[in-house]
């Protein structure tokens, strides 16, 4: 049995757990950064992995290394006469889902069986924030209550996939009001992913959005509000470091929206955060004016953002949320 995890904590306490089989932790961000439909191809990989290194700090050689390594374990997954995906129900997650389950609907898949263990909430937690917080006993009692995969919910996945990798935001739009429930979380996490891009109302999308919220609500520190955004938007998944450079982002624009009190740097992967997570952020005068409607963010400072396939440049006219309507369009 071959068992697909995200990222090492749950691979090693699923060992630690004594769950029979061999672990497969799948080691990706593909919440962040150029998406492609094939990201396996030298180009595509290269692309992502300028992004990750530049953007979060991950260096570039160390990645692609990783990413060749897991993907020869993959395509040897003949070997094995079961494999089992544990996932579940934020965005981070149910990208690398969709992206698998894209993967095998490609596959000769005769001789192996495939489940999914998907899971968004467990007994006595109040916010489940994923299989990571949970003990090795606890994953290991999770073992077994799996439910097959067939066809349906590779169809679905495959779909997922290419309208996530696809170059306009219209293709996700368009699947996720048909009927998505051979995959319990897929509709609400993308759906939040489309909630990530610039507001009509004020350019910032939902992540800014909620830290400009919290901010004007007295939130001032940064672990704090990397804390207080993640429990407002536990659909999404988001990780430290990818939180660190949407404040960056924020304050290192032409016209900022707040300051990071202290020495100007924001931590990457395998950077020690020291006081940085203690440090006081508070809104420039231009956050009243994005909380109001009376300012737009994109107008003023332009961007430069991949969400999912999707590249936004410039200033206008782009893609765009309208969270009133729940639609997006070009704007």
């Amino acid at each position: 049995m071959l068992h697909i995890v995200n990222g090492d904590v749950v691979a090693e306490k699923l060992k630690a757990g004594g769950v029979p089989g061999d672990v497969l932790p799948w080691r990706e961000i593909y919440s962040e950064g150029p998406v492609f439909l094939r990201p396996e191809l030298p180009e595509h990989r290269a692309a992502r992995g300028r992004y990750l290194e530049q953007a979060l700090g991950i260096p570039v050689r160390e990645w692609q290394l990783g990413s060749e390594a897991q993907e020869r374990r993959l395509a040897d997954f003949r070997r094995h006469g079961d494999v089992v995906l544990w996932f579940e129900h934020d965005l981070f997650d149910q990208a690398m889902l969709a992206y698998l389950l894209h993967w095998f609907a490609g596959q000769d898949l005769r001789g192996t069986r495939l489940h999914l263990l998907g899971i968004g909430e467990y007994p006595g937690m109040a916010l489940f924030r994923g299989l990571g917080e949970l003990s090795a006993g606890q994953l290991a009692g999770l073992a077994g209550t799996w439910s097959e995969i067939g066809e349906r919910q590779l169809q679905l996945g495959r779909k997922a996939w290419e309208a996530y990798a696809s170059r306009t935001p219209q293709p996700l739009a368009a699947l996720l009001p048909k009927d998505t429930s051979a995959l319990a979380f897929l509709h609400d996490a993308f759906l939040l992913h489309l909630r990530r891009f610039p507001s009509v109302h004020n350019g910032l999308g939902i992540v800014e959005q909620t830290t400009l919220e919290l901010l004007q609500a007295g939130v001032d520190r940064t672990l704090e509000l990397f804390r207080r955004t993640g429990d407002r938007l536990n659909g999404l998944g988001l990780g430290d470091i990818q939180y660190w450079r949407v404040l960056r982002l924020l304050a290192e624009a032409e016209h900022p929206m707040l300051i990071v009190e202290g020495d100007g740097r924001f931590p990457g992967l395998h950077d020690a955060p020291g006081d940085f997570l203690t440090r006081r952020v508070r809104l420039t005068p231009l956050g009243a004016k994005l909380a109001s409607g009376e300012a737009d963010w994109i107008a003023l400072n332009g961007i430069d953002r991949w969400y999912g396939g999707v590249h936004l440049q410039g200033r206008s006219p782009i893609w765009r949320w309208d969270e009133a309507q729940g639609v997006i369009a070009r704007a």
